[in-house]
């Protein structure tokens, strides 16, 4: 793990989520886990949520087995955010400004969202229907809160999530404050953080 901000941030993350002791914590990730888990599943995890995941692996509940899950279930936690905007394309009229003019059929709306989202960044679940973009090289990513394309930030970065999840004490430190402006493609235009209220 190169980058040492995102290593600190992950790791202080894990420890606080360990301290509050709402959820069940088994030993971390090996480095050889991770590579295997991005290899199968090809994505690479962020700095800080593999620092997080090497620190101590949440059990329970909402997390994903990322050692013992089935590779169906795991699969399907990694689909679930394109999933979710291509049922909005299909049933909601969903259409992203980005992409142009909306085909006039359901079928080529859906095929034309697919390929759009084809280029974005791999969400990655943290918790439940919270996630993390797979970005290498990057840190300090907002969590994202998704269903379908009623997508909203759910912490600056990981520790800030960590607290407003599971009830940890607030903080507005620096590093509470640096992930505002960390973003990435298509995930990021969905953030709107003067109307959140966390």
């Amino acid at each position: 793990m190169a980058d040492s901000f995102g290593v600190k941030l992950g790791a202080k993350a894990a420890r606080l989520l360990a301290r509050l002791g709402r959820t069940d914590i088994l030993p971390g990730l090996t480095e050889r886990e991770l590579t295997g888990i991005e290899t199968r599943f090809g994505f690479a995890f962020a700095e800080e949520h593999r620092a997080f995941l090497s620190v101590g692996l949440p059990t329970g509940p909402g997390w994903p087995d990322w050692r013992h899950g089935s590779a169906v279930q795991l699969r399907s936690w990694l689909d679930k955010p394109v999933e979710g905007v291509l049922f909005a394309v299909a049933e909601a009229a969903f259409w992203h400004p980005a992409w142009g003019t909306r085909p006039a059929g359901r079928t080529d709306a859906v095929s034309g969202a697919r390929a759009h989202l084809a280029s974005v960044p791999q969400l990655v679940p943290v918790h439940s229907h919270r996630y993390l973009p797979a970005v290498r090289g990057a840190i300090a990513h907002p969590v994202l809160s998704v269903r379908g394309p009623d997508i909203i930030p759910y912490g600056y970065d990981l520790i800030d999530y960590v607290r407003r999840e599971f009830g940890g004490p607030q903080d507005s430190t620096e590093e509470g404050q640096r992930a505002v402006a960390v973003t990435t493609a298509f995930w990021a235009d969905f953030l709107t953080w003067s109307n959140w209220e966390g």
